[in-house]
């Protein structure tokens, strides 16, 4: 069959793919055009293509461009070298003629021969040459200094030929626009002449910032000006440099200052500085907030510096932060959003190194009295810590709490996170307010009372942190058509009208609900709420978190005072109790596990101080002490499943070994603790959801008050301590057989068996009486007879095991006489006889041993 094409048909067919083909070559070509520009850009040359001249497999080891521009480094510094060393070395042997001739015509050779160069097009080999150009231009200022001008101050020739040199290269560069080098060494020189000229005159180191502060302007100007990214990035760097130095020596300068007229000029400095920072940071959005920022701080630092000099040295801190507040009204204004960032984040640091600078204080209200522990109920310890500023701290802590607090609702929109300002807003008053007896050097009853005080509010803020909704909204929120902020009661509570965000407020609440604190069911009568409604009440449960953590630190802080005498402690752990529980029944979810657990706490303290107070031993305040879990376990009972009851329980059983470790010295007393610990343990095991854990506890809480309670009347007997575990692990083994008969007999009755038998064992070894030998291996029989006669496998082979080593033990010394009886060659002959006969019955014993396998195997 033939299938060849029309010839017209083909030649249409052969013309539609030239098409195609040369479609796809200006496809690639572009393509090809791109990636080598990308190349260049990125300072890579691309391969070459191999040539006809190259073998195959072969590439060259470097390419053209990065050959030329290693050849072209080289050589611009070989030849500077030369220079060098004609300048230093061979200077002297030249008239003063022959010296300009020379250098002057090698310097105008070398920067006029770029021209020439980049005229053909060859940049690399202009760079190198105008570099070597530069460099003879330092050499010519150098030389004119050696020999016309030797008299000369080294710094004010420095500074001027620095000036120079720097108008010089700027120009340079600008006439031979396609140079690199010399805008950005012009750059770099002129930091110089304006600093040296300064040190020069020898004038104060306010002169030399001002002189610092007057280059950082022009690199600004530059900065702002430049086209190149290279001159702008040195001149961002050299105002940096400059400026930074500047701020700093103003600030140094404004802290030292002692008078209002020392302060004038550092202030004037500092403003100066601040003024370029925002000018720049109007003028470059991208780095207005870092400049804004700076310029700031500085003119805090001016404003403060001269305000310090006027007031006493304990309200310094308070007057930069007086100011750094006076930043947010410049927030108001109309400026661009970098620099409102800028102002917000300086205002920001002075506030929080004002609270650091106040945080001391609040540490030692809050440790301070640990110094009780050394002498409980004898008397407040006399503080003889005194922390410079005590006596503004409150003041400080209080105004940044202020400004924390009205800022999200003063500042505009998307400035400051509101929940975390927020927390740290009440963080701040929390503060302010334990600071204050220190600052004001309260007595203890005082003290004691500022104390409770502010746990209490902080208590209440985490129980029902809801309460925040009643403040004013943010700027953002009061703005139209803005979401409301989600607080406060809302669709989806649960049964008792809490808020949603409360009933769900924590892995424990997700899982229980917001069931009343006599609620025994823990049942959730309504639905979780929406995702969406959780995580519109997270900033209420942050601020509720808080809140809590400010109140278990002064708990513990007034828990410490009060152990400075016998009522305070009282008073003190009283209060605190009474306002965690008050606290756990307000509260819900996670807050009100943990308040629970705090109010547990106070109470194991009420009871020790209450056996202290009563004069009682040690031992006996152990046994006071178990009061403790076992309300706790008649409260988890009347909880039933409640998230609260678990954690209660857990914090109420941490009292038990506490009482034990007091009860130790006295091991009756200590018998009699643990047993009262397995009884509360036994009882908490009634119910289903404890047994698990709890009965193994009591279990273990009994056999170690049994084996302590025969120690302390020296009885010595293994089977004493052993049997009381034998026979409650066999009877725990019988009601598991019964639930369960496909149990083991080693997991059932295993460890009952050998926890009698094996201590038994060992002891009638030892034992030279016949007494003991003779009852375990009536016991040991009785053992193997009921396993062989219920088929189990356990009792079989211990019971077998134990009457074997028993027997062996009491026949062990007729064996021995018969040995030492018999000759010595017997022995061996017997074993020989042995070996032949097991051999010749190798068959019949392996399967007498199979037969043996397999109806241990059938056993239990």
């Amino acid at each position: 069959m033939e299938n060849v094409l029309p010839p017209a048909e083909e030649l249409r067919l052969i013309d539609r793919e030239l098409v195609q083909l040369d479609a796809r070559r200006a496809q690639l070509l572009t393509r090809r055009a791109w990636l080598l520009t990308a190349l260049r850009a990125a300072g890579h040359a691309p391969a070459p293509a191999q040539g006809p001249g190259r073998p195959p497999g072969t590439a060259a080891e470097t390419s053209p461009p990065s050959a030329q521009n290693v050849l072209l480094t080289l050589g611009g510094i070989l030849l500077t070298i030369a220079a060098v060393a004609f300048t230093l070395v061979s200077w002297g042997h030249m008239g003063i003629g022959g010296r300009a001739l020379v250098l002057g015509a090698v310097t105008v050779t070398a920067l006029g021969t770029p021209l020439l160069l980049l005229r053909r097009k060859l940049v690399s080999t202009a760079e190198s040459v105008a570099a070597l150009g530069l460099v003879l231009t330092v050499l010519d200022a150098y030389a004119l200094r050696r020999a016309v001008l030797p008299s000369t101050d080294a710094l004010v020739y420095t500074a001027v030929a620095a000036a120079v040199l720097a108008a010089v290269w700027a120009a340079y560069g600008r006439a031979f626009g396609g140079l690199r080098l010399p805008l950005p060494a012009a750059v770099v020189a002129g930091q110089l002449p304006l600093p040296l000229w300064a040190l020069a005159a020898g004038e104060s180191i306010e002169v030399t910032a001002w002189a610092t502060l007057a280059t950082a302007g022009l690199d600004v100007v530059i900065a702002l000006a430049a086209r190149r990214a290279a001159v702008r990035a040195l001149a961002v760097a050299g105002a940096v440099t400059a400026g930074g130095w500047s701020l700093l020596t103003g600030a140094w300068l404004s802290v030292s200052a002692e008078s209002p007229a020392d302060s004038v000029e550092p202030a004037l400095l500092l403003l100066a500085a601040g003024a370029l920072a925002v000018g720049a940071a109007w003028r470059a959005p991208a780095a207005a907030a870092a400049a804004s920022t700076a310029g700031a701080l500085a003119a805090v630092a001016a404003v403060g510096g001269v305000l310090r000099t006027v007031v006493p040295a304990d309200w310094a801190v308070p007057v930069y932060l007086l100011c750094a507040a006076a930043l947010l009204l410049a927030v108001r204004v109309r400026m661009p959003r970098g620099v409102l960032t800028g102002l917000g984040v300086a205002s920001g640091l002075v506030h929080g190194a004002a609270a650091l600078w106040a945080a001391p204080v609040v540490l030692l209200a809050l440790t301070g009295p640990a110094a009780t522990l050394e002498d409980v109920w004898g008397g407040a310890p006399v503080r003889d810590v005194v922390l410079p500023g005590a006596a503004t701290a409150p003041v400080v802590l209080a105004a940044v709490a202020v400004t924390l607090w009205a800022a999200p609702r003063f500042l505009p929109a998307a400035q400051l996170s509101r929940p975390a300002v927020e927390c740290w807003a009440l963080v701040a008053a929390w503060s302010a307010v334990v600071a204050a007896p220190v600052a004001l050097s309260l007595p203890l009853g005082p003290t004691l009372a500022v104390q409770l005080a502010v746990t209490a509010a902080a208590l209440a803020t985490a129980a029902r942190p809801s309460l925040v909704a009643a403040l004013p909204p943010t700027a953002a929120e009061a703005e139209p058509g803005a979401q409301p902020r989600p607080a406060g009661p809302s669709a989806g509570t649960a049964r008792d009208g809490r808020d949603a965000a409360e009933s769900s407020g924590g892995p424990a609440g997700a899982a229980a609900g917001a069931a009343a604190p006599g609620d025994t069911s823990g049942e959730e009568h309504t639905s979780a709420p929406p995702q969406s409604a959780a995580r519109a009440h997270d900033p209420v449960r942050t601020l509720a978190g808080t809140a809590l953590a400010c109140g278990l630190a002064s708990a513990a802080g007034a828990a410490l005072l009060g152990l400075a005498s016998r009522p305070a402690t009282f008073t003190a752990l009283g209060v605190l109790v009474v306002l965690n529980a008050a606290a756990a029944v307000a509260a819900r979810g996670l807050v009100r596990i943990v308040v629970a657990c705090a109010a547990v706490v106070g109470t194991t303290g009420l009871v020790a101080a209450a056996a202290a107070a009563a004069e009682l031993p040690g031992h006996r305040v152990g046994l006071a002490l178990l009061a403790v879990p076992a309300a706790a376990a008649l409260l988890g009972a009347r909880l039933g499943r409640h998230p609260v009851a678990a954690a209660v329980e857990a914090t109420a059983a941490a009292t038990v070994p506490i009482a034990v470790a007091l009860a130790v010295p006295h091991p009756p007393t200590l018998a009699l603790v643990l047993a009262l610990a397995g009884v509360v343990a036994a009882g908490t095991a009634v119910r289903a959801e404890r047994r698990p854990l709890a009965g193994y506890v009591a279990a273990v809480l009994f056999v170690t008050a049994t084996w302590v309670r025969l120690a302390a009347s020296g009885v010595d007997v293994p089977e004493a301590y052993t049997l009381p575990v034998s026979v409650p692990a066999l009877a725990v083994g019988v009601l598991r057989r019964r639930r369960d008969p496909s149990a083991s007999s080693w997991v059932a009755y295993g460890p009952g068996l050998a926890a009698t038998l094996a201590p038994s064992l060992l002891a009638a070894w030892g034992d030279t009486d016949w007494p003991r030998p003779l009852l375990l291996g009536i016991a040991a029989l009785g053992v193997t007879l009921a396993g062989a006669r219920l088929r189990l496998r356990a009792p079989l082979l211990l019971g077998g095991l134990t009457l074997a080593l028993d027997a062996l033990h009491e026949l062990a010394p007729y064996v021995v006489q018969v040995v030492d009886a018999l000759p010595r060659w017997l022995p061996p002959a017997l074993a020989g006889l042995l070996l032949l006969a097991v051999g010749a019955t190798y068959e019949q014993r392996l399967r007498d041993a199979r037969r043996l396998r397999e109806t241990l195997g059938r056993m239990r």
